[in-house]
């Protein structure tokens, strides 16, 4: 178990960082779940988990809970992923998926923080899959 500081949980108020947040809490971790709320719930949040409302685009307001959290390690879920949306705004979700992972990992390394990364992504970037299990 890593004990030092906190788990970052980008899009920690969406459905799968809210049901990953609170499994984190409930094995002892401490959780500090950053997002705008923009398709997250904030009574998704786990009581006992820091909450930051917050988006991944405002580089120094992330930057600043990195710094200020000392945190242990990042699971990133802060994506869109609306497939029907994106079709019909395909620059918003290229801005908020690719500028948002790379302005967290650039938050990490103006923070200073060297840390285990997670990056959630769909498996429907692997196409239709020709086993059950994607390898």
């Amino acid at each position: 178990m890593i004990t030092k500081g906190p788990i970052l949980v980008t899009g920690g108020a969406g459905y799968i960082g809210s049901h990953t947040h609170h499994e984190l809490i409930a094995r002892g971790y401490s959780v500090i779940v950053y997002d705008n709320l923009s398709t997250g719930f904030k009574n998704a949040i786990h009581p006992k988990a820091q909450f930051i409302e917050g988006d991944i685009l405002d580089h120094s307001k992330l930057t600043q809970a990195i710094r200020d959290g000392k945190i242990s390690g990042v699971i990133h879920f802060a994506a869109s992923l609306i497939v029907g949306e994106s079709v019909e705004k395909p620059l918003d979700y290229y801005w908020n998926n690719t500028a948002g992972l790379m302005s967290v990992l650039r938050a990490l390394r103006d923070a200073g923080s060297q840390v285990p990364f997670v990056f959630s992504s769909t498996a429907a970037t692997y196409g239709e899959p020709q086993a059950r299990l994607i390898t």
